[in-house]
């Protein structure tokens, strides 16, 4: 039975998406290669973005004359290189299982698929918004295919659901989440808790940690949010031991900046300013509940892989897709709306979201079916 050894993990640069497909093969136990899809970025080339990548990146050459480079340390994702590549191990490594997640990602690794049917195995996270037989297996979550349910119907105008996907329910080749895939898993949390102890273990319980977003085109917010927040955690405080916040890389800085100015010299509050070491994984490790702002689909399931309570601020902010994942963690009883009247020592059970094992089982099933194994 030919044996799967190796992947190659195909990014995009964004670290949400690459993440995603780091948890699901550090899930499976295989060592990766990681190569990217770069799009030109900076001036008229953040209006280009709506253009198919490869087509981006040629009007870019030639505008500027002058060859795309990958990122830093990051070979260029190629399909006719890899594709060949896999040929070529075949007989000693076996089968090569890819791994991709970002728009930009689909027509490369669609393509590798085409050079090389029978040499790779093509896993896409994400709905490709395409057709699904490009790919041998697609995780995308729940709420991807809101556009098929009833409230979705309702909320696109006739004349667009032509061209809203997907357009068919998933088939057998499609592996549905709650949310999205990561690298928090138990053996990454307990290596976590050791490295984090002297600094995190000491302060005083409960501990309760902010994890605050960024505006997206369906959960929009700004400053108004920031001000509520301030109140609810300043409400909260009293059931505190400690506070601990952080910001993303889509964080606006007015809204950053109003957090600092009002909660930054409170002697309960610390905020990470950024700067590496990155206490995300610590904080998720020694943290004894979680208040997380409502646009980030990936934090929010880091959190709920926890088991600890999770309380989400700006979900009336939300819409489309988003508010249908809200209303999948409620229901779940994985989250409850931060209202500031909590006691944050309070717990709450519900079962943990567990979706990159139960995807990786899911692959290693379909991978039995081909007649490979890992």
């Amino acid at each position: 039975m030919p044996t799967i050894r190796r992947a190659v993990i195909i990014g995009n640069g964004i670290a949400g998406a690459e993440n995603q497909c780091l948890g699901l093969v550090r899930a499976l136990g295989l060592s990766h290669t990681l190569y990217r899809v770069t799009r030109p970025r900076g001036g008229i080339n953040d209006w280009l973005r709506w253009l198919p990548v490869s087509f981006h990146k040629n009007l870019h050459n030639v505008v500027k004359r002058f060859r795309v480079t990958g990122f830093s340390g990051i070979a260029e994702a190629k399909a006719h290189y890899i594709a060949k590549l896999a040929r070529e191990t075949l007989d000693k490594d076996g089968p090569t299982l890819v791994v991709a997640s970002g728009r930009d990602t689909i027509s490369v690794v669609s393509s590798i698929k085409r050079l090389a049917p029978e040499n790779v195995f093509v896993v896409q996270i994400q709905h490709p918004r395409s057709k699904l037989n490009r790919f041998d297996l697609v995780v995308t979550p729940r709420h991807d295919y809101y556009p098929l349910a009833p409230e979705g119907q309702q909320q696109i105008p006739w004349f667009l659901r032509g061209w809203i996907t997907p357009r068919e329910p998933p088939d057998q080749k499609v592996v549905l989440t709650i949310g999205a895939l990561h690298q928090v898993d138990s053996i990454a949390l307990h290596r976590a808790a050791s490295l984090w102890h002297d600094e995190l273990s000491p302060l005083p319980k409960p501990l309760v940690v902010v994890n605050i977003g960024g505006p997206t085109g369906h959960c929009g917010y700004g400053v108004d949010l920031a001000k509520q927040l301030i109140s609810l955690l300043l409400n909260v405080l009293s059931t505190c031991g400690s506070l601990r916040v952080s910001f993303s890389r889509r964080t606006p800085k007015k809204v950053s900046d109003i957090l600092v100015r009002e909660l930054g010299s409170h002697p309960k509050v610390y905020i990470w300013n950024g700067q590496d070491p990155n206490p995300h994984m610590g904080h998720l490790a020694w943290g004894d509940a979680f208040v997380v702002t409502a646009d980030s689909v990936s934090m929010l399931s880091e959190a709920c892989s926890t088991g600890k309570p999770v309380y989400v601020i700006g979900t009336e902010q939300c819409k489309w897709k988003f508010a249908d994942f809200h209303k999948s963690l409620r229901d779940r009883g994985a989250v409850r709306p931060f209202t500031g009247e909590e006691d944050m020592s309070e717990r709450w059970k519900y079962v943990p979201l567990n979706d990159t094992e139960e995807a990786a089982a899911q692959v290693i099933t379909a991978l039995a079916q081909r007649g490979w194994r890992l």
